[in-house]
């Protein structure tokens, strides 16, 4: 096994052990994305001589004193949203072109406090408006697309670019790629994880978290980057226990969807994740049917929060350099211009009662277990999607339809892979709590992922 394919707990394991060194295991995932990256596209920037210095200081240190952590030259990498002091953050735009950070974000800075090796930007949907991230190729298929707006991201840990790498997720960004590109990928709490320096989409449905090769890996870098910070207005403390028990699921109620969540689904993501339930329950979990509140209502809530703050946000380089944006995110954002603040306040109205509601469905339950997207990865260019009931969706509404439920809500968020589709392509199954329950989900995960073969498989991607 060459070092690229170790997963975070496997890779940390060995440097702590003096077995691998952070040189040797940068030097090796360096070189994994010089063989793979020409026909995956996952990064903006690879800054290959600052991470083999970072590799090196970290070495030194790790011989000296010890290791600051598991993170301890753990080579990663940054969605393109994410500031990091000296590097580009373009957001994968030409509207973004020259700029430089001038500063870390907080989570950069908290990664680099935890001892992680920064290898470089990874590609976003333009400005994160968007589902696909047409610039990276799916790591199973490179016809197909990789997910977005967190494509980049999920597509190098996939592929063994990265051994984990960091995304943003407004309507299911991080959720959606990892699915698709078979990866772990969690979404935090709202307001757990720091979003000061990180390029807003929607800022009351922004989140950042990993995407990693497995649920324990997603916990340690959970551990290193949650935490209050008095710059982002969101920010809260809320419970981050330090250990992630695995064990049996004896006692837990899981949540199975009556509606919603398996309305609209392809036949083999079904048969995946319910699969992936009734071994929950053969684990010790209790399953539990119930009723997705307000359903009829998340897409007009999840578009009338997102539209008109990303239109907010982009307002002045809009009417500057419009031509500069890529066309289908021009379109949105300014349609948003066309959005009345009576809808924006209905839409905020209807999610406090949305959250009402979800509250009072986790009284019965501990965890909700449904789909992460309703399909594997679309081939790319691919606009639309027909169902067996007759209608037609998009292909970035099917794939937000989904997780934005977590984002409204807020609730932590966590999916993992279930199965693959005929073509080989992977199933992903969303794990959901109430709000600060992140260790809930991640317990879950992690006691399904220890009970099956294949956990942090990389994508079948010869060098």
């Amino acid at each position: 096994m060459q070092p690229f394919e170790l997963s975070l707990t496997e890779a940390s394991r060995a440097v702590r052990a003096r077995e691998l060194s952070p040189v040797e295991l940068t030097e090796s995932v360096l070189a994994r994305i010089a063989a793979v990256e020409g026909r995956l596209g996952a990064y903006v920037t690879v800054a290959a001589e600052a991470a083999l210095a970072a590799a090196v200081r970290a070495e030194r240190e790790i011989s000296g004193s010890g290791p600051r952590g598991p993170l301890h030259g753990i080579p990663m990498a940054l969605k393109d949203l994410i500031d990091a002091e000296g590097m580009p953050t373009t957001a994968s735009s030409h509207v973004r072109a020259g700029h430089v950070a001038e500063r870390d974000s907080r989570v950069a800075e908290r990664l680099g406090a935890a001892g992680a090796v920064l290898l470089g930007k990874t590609h976003t949907h333009e400005f994160a408006y968007g589902l696909t991230t047409p610039q990276t190729n799916n790591a199973w298929d490179h016809s197909r697309v990789a997910g977005g707006s967190s494509g980049g991201s999920a597509v190098a840990v996939a592929a063994g670019g990265a051994t984990f790498a960091m995304g943003t997720d407004t309507g299911g960004s991080i959720r959606v790629p990892a699915a698709l590109n078979g990866v772990v990928g969690l979404k935090p709490t709202y307001g757990l994880v720091p979003r000061t320096g990180v390029t807003s989409l929607s800022w009351s449905l922004d989140h950042v978290g990993p995407l990693t090769r497995t649920v324990q890996d997603a916990a340690l870098v959970l551990s290193a980057t949650a935490g209050h910070d008095p710059r982002d207005p969101a920010s809260v403390s809320g419970p981050m226990p330090d250990r992630f028990p695995g064990g049996d699921l004896r006692g837990l109620k899981v949540g199975v969807p009556r509606n919603h969540y398996f309305d609209r689904v392809t036949p083999e993501v079904e048969e995946s994740v319910r699969g992936a339930i009734e071994r929950l329950a053969e684990l010790g979990a209790e399953l539990v049917d119930v009723e997705i509140p307000m359903a009829r209502y998340i897409q007009a809530v999840q578009w009338g929060l997102m539209v008109p703050e990303a239109t907010a946000y982009h307002e002045r380089s809009l009417r500057a350099t419009p031509d500069l944006y890529a066309a289908d995110v021009r379109i949105l954002l300014e349609a948003g211009a066309l959005t009345s603040a009576g809808d924006y306040l209905r839409a905020q109205r209807a999610r406090t009662m949305m959250r009402d509601a979800w509250a009072r469905m986790f009284d019965g339950i501990d965890v909700l277990a449904a789909p992460t997207v309703p399909m594997t990865a679309t081939e790319a260019g691919q606009e639309a999607v027909e169902w067996a009931d007759g209608t037609t969706e998009t292909v970035s509404d099917g794939y937000v339809r989904l997780c934005a439920p977590a984002n409204i809500t807020g609730v932590p968020a966590l999916t993992l892979p279930v199965g693959h589709d005929r073509a080989g392509l992977p199933i992903g199954m969303q794990l959901m709590a109430r709000p600060f329950h992140d260790a809930t989900v991640l317990r879950v995960g992690r006691v399904y992922e220890e009970s099956v073969a294949g956990a942090g498989r990389l994508a079948p991607l010869a060098a």
